[in-house]
């Protein structure tokens, strides 16, 4: 029998088991029933539906098998007590005919079910609900008295309060939008899904998972400490030993633990402006003694105020959030002031490999050579942001500290992804990913400057020649907060450059990514952008 595009059946057991009783068959067979009201024979009138019965809904459409919807909604149906543990379910020949699919559909259904437990088989009497599969949990509660208590202060009992920062929001479905000039996602038509396949794949046999199941404490997966000490920093000319490496969760885990190892009341914070405004919001909660360090068409300037400073946060590779360059003699410079005044760097290497018109600025950590740099890097902007692992590179007494420290929030990063990742790596599916990625961000950015160039004649775009966005300067007077708005009921997605100013509005800022839109929706995006400027203007 063929399987049709929607079937809905409807299992009946209070039904079934008057029709038991009366008809004495030894081996029942529930009803699965088309409609909410059926006439039982001998009965004279009608019984409606009840809490026992089931609706399964199978759907050739769906990327999942009949076979897997099919199990599926049995296991919801068992753990939801929708089936009572007494009475059969069909059998394979009864609800194959009632669903319309192949028997062997529903036959493998079942003895999966049988083999993880939520079935058992009663010899010439069919597949029952295993008990054991709902036993461990705790009954429904119940008042025990009628005190009624004030309300918990929770506004009151809360040490620290992040939820009230200022920090980047997206909305969750920015791929929905014709336009999305979103900094840092990534267009889904570039992830190299069949080679991700294959790493998951080979991370799930059977003496990769026991490498990778078994309780590893603090450790990392060694696979992927080689594959980052060989194959990532070389890249950035950073030469690390095994011993100074630490995976994390994504670098903003790496961030927050160089901050609370290194940071506390009376201890100097140095922070870009504009910068990275989770760096600012991640130092705010460890000190409230944050310099501001102005920032020039080269980066962060060597200004005075670095000298008063215990910790210095810098982005050199592309600034964030300008996406301008610094160039290797101000990152000597930077070295040497930290050397004479007795800082700390945290060099966030973020965008590291996007440069178009030449090649890479080595990492300030390949020019550091007393350990004064905490290099910090990931995958989010090559392969996904939703990965969420990084690492960091420092002295091996921080890594021992961090390491201890990641302990005792979630000892480790899921070690199958690690595994994972290491095998992509290992394979050279990332340094293939690197050149995809190199060549279609090129082509983004040149056709992003000439489109900004054409219809943004009066706005400022910093020297750049890298990184996967633009920042760029309005007029004044411009409202950029308005012109989101309106740019985004137009399809339009973009984002404000106030919030990484930390000492003043930065309402003529704008930041404009391409790394998740289509080259051919660039300048299609940024004329009808320009057409929403006048609008935006604040007026008197």
């Amino acid at each position: 029998m063929q399987p049709t595009d929607f079937s809905i059946v409807q299992l009946d057991i209070e039904a079934l088991s008057w029709h038991v009783r009366r008809s004495w068959v030894p081996a029942p067979e529930p009803h699965f029933l088309a409609s909410t009201r059926q006439t039982l024979p001998g009965d004279g009138f009608h019984r409606g539906p009840t809490m026992s019965q089931l609706l399964f809904h199978l759907d050739s459409s769906l990327p999942t098998s009949l076979q897997q919807q099919l199990r599926e909604q049995i296991v919801h149906a068992i753990l939801d007590g929708h089936i009572p543990l007494d009475e059969a379910l069909p059998s394979s020949r009864k609800l194959a005919r009632e669903l319309q699919v192949a028997r062997n559909t529903v036959m493998l259904a079942y003895e999966q079910l049988l083999d993880d437990g939520y079935l058992i088989a009663k010899s010439r009497s069919g597949y029952f609900v295993n008990p054991e599969i709902l036993e461990g949990r705790a009954e429904k509660p119940v008042r025990l008295n009628d005190i009624d208590a004030e309300r918990m202060p929770w506004e009151r009992l809360l040490t620290v309060r992040p939820s009230q920062q200022e920090t980047i929001r997206k909305p969750s479905d920015w791929h929905r939008y014709d336009y999305p000039f979103l900094y840092g996602q990534i267009d889904p038509a570039l992830f190299p899904t069949q080679h991700w396949r294959e790493c998951g794949r080979d991370s799930m046999s059977v003496p990769a998972i026991r490498s990778w199941s078994v309780d590893h404490l603090n450790d990392d997966d060694p696979l992927l400490i080689e594959q980052i000490h060989k194959r990532l920093l070389p890249r950035r000319g950073v030469w690390a030993k095994p011993e100074e490496i630490l995976v994390t969760v994504g670098t903003q885990q790496a961030l927050w633990i160089a901050a609370m190892l290194l940071l506390k009341p009376g201890r100097q914070f140095g922070m870009e402006n504009p910068g990275y405004v989770d760096m600012y919001n991640i130092a705010r909660m460890f000190t409230d003694d944050i310099r501001l360090l102005p920032v020039d068409e080269q980066g962060m300037r060597p200004v005075e105020e670095l000298t008063q400073c215990s910790l210095v946060y810098v982005t050199p590779s592309h600034q964030s959030p300008t996406t301008v360059t610094m160039p290797l003699e101000r990152r000597r410079q930077l070295l040497d002031m930290a050397e004479i005044e007795n800082f700390l760097i945290i060099e966030d290497d973020y965008d590291s490999e996007t440069n178009y018109l030449s090649n890479p600025t080595p990492a300030l950590k390949s020019l550091d050579r007393h350990s004064r740099v905490i290099y910090v890097g990931s995958l989010s902007k090559t392969l996904a942001p939703g990965l969420r692992l990084g690492y960091m590179v420092a002295h091996p007494t921080l890594i021992r500290e961090a390491r201890a420290l990641r302990r005792l929030m979630l000892r480790h990063p899921p070690t199958n992804n690690q595994r994972a990742l290491a095998l992509f790596l290992d394979r050279g599916y990332h340094d293939a990913l690197l050149r995809q990625i190199h060549q279609t961000f090129e082509h983004r950015w040149h056709c992003m400057s000439e489109a900004l160039k054409r219809h943004f004649p009066t706005f400022h775009t910093p020297s750049t020649f890298g990184g996967s966005c633009f920042w760029v300067r309005g007029p004044d007077g411009l409202d950029c907060t308005r012109l989101q708005a309106l740019a985004r009921a137009e399809g339009i997605l973009v984002e404000c450059g106030n919030l990484h100013y930390f000492d003043r509005p930065g309402n003529e800022y704008l930041r404009l990514g391409f790394s998740a839109i289509p080259e051919e929706r660039i300048e299609p995006g940024i004329e009808r952008l320009a057409r929403l400027l006048p609008e935006a203007m604040r007026t008197g």
